[in-house]
């Protein structure tokens, strides 16, 4: 793939290919130091965290994976999609590479499957990252259960596979005050070349669906990992992961602190990159006393 469109001043990083079920997974391994690992949802891709690594990796060991399907990785039209199965990768990355110690981030999809694979190996985990993402069933959600008529529509292939609809018109549609540009937007849409590279973004689509009662395990599963020290960087405008997932995580997860980002939809690390890295530095600087963190 030639990636041509591929913007390297913003993304300026060498890629590196971890082989998995016959797949090149694309990652990038940027700086030395205390390992921070971060993991991306939907339709997104190691780009989404371009900003804080750049500022990050002076100081720190910074990995972003590309799960398959999505970004710089493969895309075979016959794989096993699902939310687990890219959990499973993740795992099995962590174990390969030898990471210990590891500072995670997650967002959206990344919640389920970087926190599942923290919940497996909370020896490997030192600290949490999380911006507007979840981690339990959503069936008794309003919200939800108007989706769920969206998800079940014979139509829902079509929209992704050939309009390519999550990041065309999801993703602008998610964002808060702040307007996502052409010139970036161009960055999510064009990984997904053609209607044979999206079916990992319909997975997860589908994954809303089929999910709901293992994420609601993986709430059942949290206190391994719930007493690390932990980091919420929210926005507030999200349109789907509303305050009050916020709330309910805060809530699980007692050793944490939240920066609110008032004016700011899904996506904390595009929107108002500064202020998250801003906090994630702060953060990361104040791991010895967790409970006096001020982020950002």
């Amino acid at each position: 793939m030639a990636n041509n469109w591929l913007d390297r001043s913003a993304y300026p990083f060498a890629p590196n290919y971890f082989d998995v079920n016959g797949q090149r997974m694309h990652y990038i391994d940027e700086g030395s130091g205390d390992t921070i690992l971060f993991v991306h949802g939907t339709p997104t891709w190691s780009f989404d965290y371009r900003y804080p690594i750049k500022k990050l990796r002076g100081n720190y060991r910074c990995i972003a994976t590309d799960h398959i399907g999505f970004g710089l990785s493969d895309k075979p039209q016959l794989y096993d999609y699902s939310t687990q199965s890219h959990s499973k990768t993740l795992v099995n990355f962590i174990r390969e590479k030898e990471l210990d110690d590891i500072t995670l981030v997650v967002h959206d999809f990344g919640g389920p499957i970087g926190l599942n694979a923290a919940i497996q190996h909370p020896e490997k985990i030192k600290s949490l990252i999380i911006l507007n993402s979840w981690l339990w069933s959503s069936e008794n959600d309003p919200d939800f259960i108007k989706l769920k008529k969206v998800l079940k529509s014979p139509l829902l292939p079509f929209l992704y596979r050939y309009l390519n609809f999550s990041p065309r018109f999801i993703l602008p549609r998610s964002f808060g005050d702040k307007k996502i540009s052409k010139k970036t937007l161009k960055q999510y849409t064009r990984p997904f070349a053609d209607r044979t590279q999206r079916n990992g973004a319909l997975a997860f689509a589908r994954s809303l669906l089929n999910d709901q009662n293992w994420f609601e395990e993986l709430w059942a599963q949290r206190h391994g990992i719930s007493n690390k020290p932990t980091l919420f960087i929210w926005g507030m405008k999200d349109p789907v992961i509303k305050p009050q997932y916020l709330d309910k995580f805060r809530a699980g997860f007692p050793h944490s602190t939240a920066l609110k980002l008032e004016t700011c939809g899904h996506f904390p690390q595009e929107e108002q990159a500064e202020k998250t890295t801003e906090a994630i530095i702060n953060f990361m600087g104040n791991l010895n006393s967790p409970d006096n963190i001020e982020p950002g």
